[in-house]
């Protein structure tokens, strides 16, 4: 007869284990004898071993005492269902090591590819550290709420890359992000480049968006964003009314108004591009 602790040796478990499985009422529990201990028959000894086996098969101690006592039909039926299970846990498991993977990567974690291919090509360009941290925050609420247009609107951003003056209004925008100063003749260089481009941009019909961007919440929520990140935005939607166009990220046009008349989503000449600096 074994004590408690030579029958965990024995079936290779802890006595803590074999404790548990009294607890739970997986492995029945000996009277005490005389001498007031617990002794384990060969019994005891085979149920353990069996019960050790298949918990280190991954079946959930709750389901073993069913699988001990089945027949070979409701044994087989028992052994699927286990097997479905683990199944959808190695595959979260493997989402999990994914997404853990992607902590390493920076923006990828919360953008698609299209956006980060964006925010690496604006870091080769030298914008600033807290411009970049803006213009991420900006795009992971546009892309929660249009991840299917992210790469049509990244296209266009690109593209508008390749006009110096968009270059030039990040260029200062991390200048102005750089210093916490009320420097007023920044925020107007800032405030005359976006109208400058906007100018533009509205006299080639660009900016009407459509019915596809017309989801007010995304925009607010980017508004509110660099409301939140600079007090100097303020300054700057004055300097921008002052210019012929008012709000911040769907610009109209002061003496039009209308809902169609907003930037493109979104960028220098929106919240994203500088809401972490008094450019956005």
């Amino acid at each position: 007869m074994l004590t408690i602790g030579q029958l965990a040796a024995y079936a290779g478990v802890t006595v803590r284990a074999v404790r548990h499985y009294h607890q739970i009422g997986l492995l029945p529990e000996p009277e005490r004898d005389a001498s007031g201990y617990r002794r384990y028959g060969a019994s005891a000894v085979v149920a353990l071993i069996k019960i050790r086996t298949v918990a280190d098969a991954g079946v959930p101690l709750s389901q073993i005492g069913l699988m001990l006592r089945a027949d070979d039909d409701t044994l087989a039926d028992a052994v699927e269902k286990i097997d479905n299970d683990l199944c959808e846990e190695i595959e979260r498991l493997e989402l999990s090591r994914k997404r853990i993977a992607q902590l390493a990567a920076g923006d990828a974690l919360v953008l698609p590819p299209e956006v980060t291919c964006y925010l690496d090509r604006l870091r080769e360009l030298g914008v600033s550290p807290r411009i970049l941290e803006g213009e991420r925050d900006g795009w992971i609420l546009i892309a929660a709420r249009w991840p299917e247009r992210m790469s049509a609107a990244i296209a266009a951003k690109f593209a508008e890359l390749e006009n110096p003056q968009f270059v030039r209004l990040y260029q200062v925008l991390s200048e102005v992000g750089d210093s916490d100063a009320d420097d007023e003749s920044r925020l107007e260089e800032v405030a005359d480049l976006m109208a400058g481009l906007l100018d533009r941009a509205y006299a080639a019909g660009e900016l009407d968006l459509g019915e596809a961007w017309q989801d007010e919440l995304p925009f607010d929520l980017v508004d509110n964003l660099a409301a939140g990140a600079d007090p100097r935005v303020r300054r700057l939607v004055e300097l921008m009314r002052e210019r012929g166009w008012d709000g911040w990220t769907r610009l109209k046009r002061v003496d039009q108004g209308a809902p169609g008349a907003a930037t493109r989503p979104p960028g220098p000449r929106s919240a994203p591009a500088g809401h972490r600096s008094a450019g956005g």
